[in-house]
């Protein structure tokens, strides 16, 4: 599984799919092979939901973890 936090305060965030991460991946911009963190906002979620159908917790997972901001750096790890 893959764990999401906050990169910014470490706030853990939640936990996606292998799969899910793929759709964040392909969806999203990253600076090098080895970047694990993104930045996502309202329109980056609503983008991944109109692309991918079938990602439907990993919304829900960013939607809340945005909430009322303007958007937040995400940083995520591997766990066993």
């Amino acid at each position: 599984m893959i764990r999401l936090s906050n990169k910014e305060t470490g706030a853990d965030i939640g936990e996606i799919s292998e799969e899910e991460l793929q759709i964040l991946v392909l969806a999203l911009e990253e600076e090098d092979s080895k970047d694990q963190d993104y930045w996502i906002d309202h329109a980056t979620v609503d983008m991944i939901e109109i692309d991918h159908l079938n990602a439907g917790s990993l919304i829900t997972v960013l939607r809340a973890a945005i909430g009322d901001s303007d958007g937040i750096e995400i940083r995520y790890v591997r766990t066993a």
